[in-house]
């Protein structure tokens, strides 16, 4: 039995396990003196080959320290979900496997398990079953994806062939996209070579969802980029109806899901969601509220054939490997195998343990608002899902308290504007968190208060 592997895998499983058994009691973001510590691999590169196991150990013993604890339970920045075992697990089996899900004639064990999450994914999201998936970094990616799907469908109309052709000279494709467009959207215009300027900014409500009055009107030349699951307020657009609405100008529906399309599991939320499916592309991920391994970002479209159009590669040296090949479904050729991880996590939870996190995540969502509130905070949007934003005293005020309960270890949240008032921003998106997590982060939040404004 060939055991070149062994001494790494067993040095890198004990380290892992070891920083594992320790995350919830480091400071959720690392401290000066950690920071600091970094310098340690500012080393000039070797001539000669360093012994693995010291290797490993300094990436342990250096890095593990200043890392911040998104894989713990008090993280409340960015959108960011831990990672459950089962799924870390299938990761490094992955990794060993060491197979690009590019085409069943480089990994048929990849593809298969890949084409399976596909398939659980719709099924759990309430989406077609014949949609085309395809698994990206992240949601920018999924979004660029899913835009571009929509870009040679509506091109494609006209008999413009822009795979091909181009941009010179074809028709003009309108955008129309929400005042409250998250960042990675207007990024994946921008290469798409639509423009972050040309777009039709639609007006939101006081909790950023769009106002369906104020769309305008739309052709068979439009694009509609809404969103589900406002980065701030967790607000869902009126999807159901703007896409209905769409129909019956031909327009494309794409939808912004990062985390929110995930609330569609949820019976109470039904209202928010009711009619998305009708929308013709879809963006989420799996390392937020999934809490996979980073990085999976997922796309989804109605009409996999626009979306192997858009992103298909042909070559000589590759034989046809069915329909939809997952190296013709995504920008890259080359990439892990991210579908590994998705599968673990679904069936290892089940539909009903995935409904369970996201409905804890957001109850716990309104444990946080109600308890910021009795320490004097404001909130300034509603509730919907698992995102809150709050705000007390004036913004350098604000700042204060969160270096201070940053610099307590107790848990991390980000600063935001938010229609125009200085705020911080709580996301709560791991497994992890429980009621106990909350209740100590708001002890925290409220020592923090005491030494900045008192009482």
């Amino acid at each position: 039995m060939d055991k070149t592997y062994e001494k790494d895998l067993l040095t890198s499983a004990g380290l892992a396990q070891d920083y594992l058994a320790h995350v919830l009691d480091m400071p959720v973001f690392p401290s000066a003196r950690a920071r600091a510590g970094l310098s340690a691999f500012d080393e000039a590169l070797p001539e000669c080959g360093k012994d693995s196991t010291e290797t490993l150990e300094l990436l342990h013993r250096v890095g593990g320290p200043a890392t911040t604890a998104t894989t713990g339970a008090r993280y409340f920045g960015f959108v960011v979900g831990g990672t459950l075992p089962a799924a870390a697990a299938a990761n490094w089996l992955a990794t060993a496997w060491d197979q690009s899900p590019s085409s069943e004639m480089n990994s048929p064990a990849a593809v298969k398990v890949e084409t399976v999450a596909n398939r659980w994914l719709l099924e759990i999201l309430g989406l077609p079953a014949s949609s085309g998936v395809g698994m990206t970094t992240g949601a920018t990616m999924a979004n660029f994806t899913g835009l571009a799907a929509a870009r040679t469908a509506l091109l494609s109309r006209k008999g413009w062939d822009v795979e091909v052709q181009g941009l010179y000279g074809a028709p003009e494709i309108k955008v129309v996209v929400s005042e409250e467009v998250h960042i990675t959207v207007e990024k994946a215009l921008s290469m798409l070579g639509f423009g972050k300027g040309r777009v039709t900014r639609v007006r939101t409500d006081a909790n950023g969802a769009m106002l369906l009055d104020h769309v305008p009107s739309l052709d068979d030349m439009t694009i509609v980029c809404t969103q589900a699951g406002n980065v701030n307020s967790g607000a869902i657009d009126p999807i159901g109806a703007i896409a209905r609405k769409a129909e019956h100008a031909g327009a494309w529906v794409h939808v912004d899901g990062a985390f929110g399309l995930w609330g569609k599991l949820l019976e109470e939320h039904s209202a928010l969601f009711e009619g998305i499916e009708q929308a013709h592309s879809f963006a989420t991920d799996a390392h937020k509220w999934l809490n996979t391994p980073y990085d999976c970002g997922v796309v989804i479209c109605h009409d996999a054939r626009m979306l192997q159009q858009a992103m298909a590669t042909v070559a000589p040296y590759f034989r046809e490997d069915g329909a939809y090949a997952p190296k013709d479904m995504v920008p890259e050729f080359s990439r892990r195998a991210r579908g590994v991880e998705v599968w673990a996590a679904l069936r290892t939870m089940g539909r009903e343990g995935v409904a369970e996190i996201i409905a804890r995540c957001c109850a716990n969502a309104r444990r946080f608002a109600n308890g910021l509130e009795e320490l004097g905070f404001s909130i300034l949007n509603d509730v919907v899902l698992n995102q809150l934003v709050a705000t007390i005293g004036t913004p350098e005020e604000l700042a204060a308290i969160r270096a201070h309960v940053e610099a307590s270890g107790e848990c991390w949240f980000g600063p935001t504007v938010w229609k125009g008032k200085h705020g911080i921003r709580i996301s709560v998106s791991s497994w992890r968190t429980m009621e106990a997590d909350i209740d100590r982060s708001l002890a925290a939040i409220a020592a923090a208060k005491q030494a900045v404004i008192g009482e």
